[in-house]
């Protein structure tokens, strides 16, 4: 091993919390017996769930299914676990989803029989279906779907009955964060499901830990502390799952935890609003991606049946959340989403990307400057490239990265920001940040760059503290749009689907259009083109003009 990769692998692990490296040898050297004992009963139902089915049925034919925007048949045993198809292809399979899919109710006997097929083809303990985060997922869509009225057969009772005791002792403590929230959520529905003392501990448990997870995961500003906009909504999903739940069984849940739900709600409604571009969809920041988390409209729907209000959020034009470091300035019809937060938490930034001082900004209700988004999970140099600066609509300064990404989900020195103000100066909004991510480089270089946003224009001004060798300033376009490049890309033109015209101007050194891609959803690349603006001395300048 080089030094250079030793320094990796100790700026990784200096963050990590002690759990986070002992107990992930304690997953793997410890088997729980596998408890085949009769299920317990199910409890008495007070009220029937109702499946909102915000999602698209992955289901297209009999066990033909279309996840990540890939289509292959289960057409055998092997197939539940087949290496040749992508991992979070096959966890996505595993999930079942479709049973709480828009019209789920149509596609019952499908339901029936591959929740059968599940049962016979996956022996209890063996199978990529019985790692913790699949059988977490797959445990609440069974439940939920018995829970608005489909019946579940004896076997998949009993089979329910032996994941839970499974979970309970294959629970994701190494890996912490979304996982051990979903390990969480899995129990709480199964000890409401089920009756007894077997149900209670299960109940205690994902309480115990929900109550806990709750207040590390949500910050003060309503944000999930990964800075994700679609893990953000995916908790936020899940709490309103739970809320539900305790409709479902009035007074079987404590109080306080409901109340806590119930309160907490309307700040993360909030924050995703803020998140959210006048399209409807979130910001693609930090490995989110488009139709894997209910949008807004759909969990203030879900939120309205529940009887939970929550304010008209977005009036004014300067929305900031200090925690989780995302700023939105609204003028016009343009809407700009700044990035100038940590990358995530320290003991976990697995899904942090290198985008310090990054921005999306929309005009005229539409995207303009995006972010390239997250169309795969695995270890390669597509992933890499997705994480890295260069996809993202910041500075990159000697062809590295601000935080050191690596691997699918690693993170070794990272930038850090500072200098933050967010101030309105009569008819302008304005930003200013820098951060120290380059410091680490030859020459200590620092990037500060500023906002400031006007009804007719952006401008961006960007400066490097320190000496450098290259830097160059990107900007990524959707790629609805027709773009033109003048004078050497010094001018040029964006003109969006409605006719609507923006032009740019840029100051700086060699200026290029390139062509680049743009990953709304997993497995989707879309070819779309980047303006390169390279650094004249230490400064470089680009105002977009509407």
């Amino acid at each position: 091993m080089t030094v250079s990769n030793v320094l990796r692998w100790f700026h990784t692990i200096r963050h990590l919390r002690p759990v986070q490296i002992y107990g992930r040898l304690w997953f793997r050297l410890h088997h729980p017996l596998i408890d085949l004992s009769p299920a317990p009963p199910a409890r008495i139902l007070n009220a029937k769930a109702v499946l909102t089915g915000w999602r698209g049925s992955s289901l297209l034919f009999p066990m033909v299914f279309r996840f990540l925007n890939e289509e292959h048949e289960l057409a055998g045993v092997d197939d539940w676990d087949n290496p040749s198809v992508g991992k979070l292809w096959r966890y996505n399979l595993h999930y079942f989803d479709d049973l709480t899919a828009e019209g789920a109710e149509t596609r019952t006997k499908c339901h029936h029989e591959l929740m059968l097929r599940w049962v016979d083809e996956n022996p209890p303990g063996h199978g990529m279906g019985w790692e913790p985060y699949p059988t977490s997922l797959r445990m609440v869509n069974w439940i939920r779907w018995s829970l608005a009225g489909g019946i579940l057969s004896p076997e998949c009772m009993q089979s329910l009955a032996v994941q839970a005791r499974w979970l309970s002792e294959k629970l994701e403590h190494h890996l912490l964060g979304n996982h051990l929230w979903a390990n969480a959520k899995a129990l709480v529905f199964a000890g409401m499901f089920f009756d007894g003392s077997e149900a209670v501990r299960w109940l205690t448990v994902g309480l115990k830990l929900l109550r806990r997870e709750l207040q590390e995961q949500v910050l003060e500003d309503g944000g999930h502390f990964e800075r994700s906009p679609m893990y953000h909504a995916i908790v936020l999903s899940d709490l309103l799952d739970l809320v539900e739940l305790s409709v479902i069984y009035p007074d079987a849940l404590p109080m306080n935890d409901v109340s806590a739900w119930r309160e907490i709600i309307p700040r993360m409604l909030y924050w995703l609003a803020v998140m959210t571009n006048p399209d409807g969809k979130i910001a693609l920041f930090n490995d989110a991606a488009f139709g894997i988390a209910p949008r807004l409209r759909d969990l203030e729907d879900g939120a309205k049946a529940l009887g939970i209000v929550f304010d008209n959020y977005l009036e004014g034009p300067m929305h900031n959340l200090p925690e989780t470091g995302y700023v939105r300035l609204q003028k016009g019809p343009a809407v700009v989403i700044a990035d100038l937060g940590e990358i995530g938490p320290d003991y976990m930034p697995g899904h942090a990307h290198a985008d310090t001082l990054s921005f999306e900004m929309s005009l005229y209700g539409q995207r303009v400057i995006v972010d390239t988004g997250t169309s795969r999970y695995d270890v390669s140099d597509e992933r890499m490239m997705q994480r890295g600066t260069s996809a993202h609509n910041t500075v990159q300064v000697d062809e590295e990265d601000s935080s050191e990404v690596w691997s699918s989900f690693r993170v070794a020195r990272r930038a850090r920001p500072f200098d933050l103000t967010v101030r309105q100066d009569h008819n302008l909004l304005i930003i200013d940040a820098s951060h120290d991510g380059y410091k680490r480089l030859n020459g200590s270089p620092v990037h500060r760059r500023h906002w400031s946003l006007s009804d007719r224009s952006l401008l961006i001004q960007d400066i490097i503290d320190g000496s450098f060798t290259n830097a160059v300033s990107r900007f990524h376009f959707h790629p609805d749009l027709m773009v033109v490049a003048e004078d050497n890309c010094e001018a040029g033109t964006l003109r969006l689907l409605h006719g609507e015209k923006i032009i740019w101007h840029a100051k700086g050194g060699g200026k290029s259009l390139v062509t680049s891609t743009y990953h709304p959803e997993f497995g989707l690349s879309i070819p779309n083109r980047c303006l390169n603006v390279e650094f004249e001395g230490n400064i470089c300048e680009v105002k977009f003009t509407w």
